[in-house]
């Protein structure tokens, strides 16, 4: 499936997003983090990513129960980074009870990618 057909599914994600989805959102968007953009539900290649940071090449991933043993999640890192993007990944849990720790890291990565 190509970017462009993935637009619609997109679309209805970032209408229905998870709470959690939706609570990192309000961090992340108006350029809050190291000043840096990010999109939510953004295609890459036959996926659609949670969140992406296009000028960092970062892209956030947020983890629920149903990923504690996804072998499927690996197979999606693996085609993204070998795109030459960075995947982090966070469970729902750290975003929920450590926000600040998350955002931490969000902001590390977003100025590594500026140092690289």
């Amino acid at each position: 499936m190509t970017e462009k057909r993935l637009t619609p599914i997109a679309r209805t994600l970032r209408r229905d997003a998870t709470a959690v989805e939706a609570f990192l959102w309000q961090r992340l968007r108006n350029r809050q983090i190291e000043g840096a953009k990010f999109v939510r539900q953004f295609p890459i290649g036959p996926y659609v990513v949670d969140f992406a940071c296009r000028a960092a090449r970062l892209v956030i991933e947020l983890d629920g129960g149903q990923h504690i043993m996804s072998t499927a999640d690996d197979a999606r890192t693996e085609f993204i980074e070998a795109g030459g993007l960075t995947v982090v990944r966070f469970w729902n849990n750290d975003v929920t009870e450590n926000l600040e720790a998350v955002l931490e890291v969000i902001a590390a990565q977003v100025r590594l990618a500026r140092n690289s």
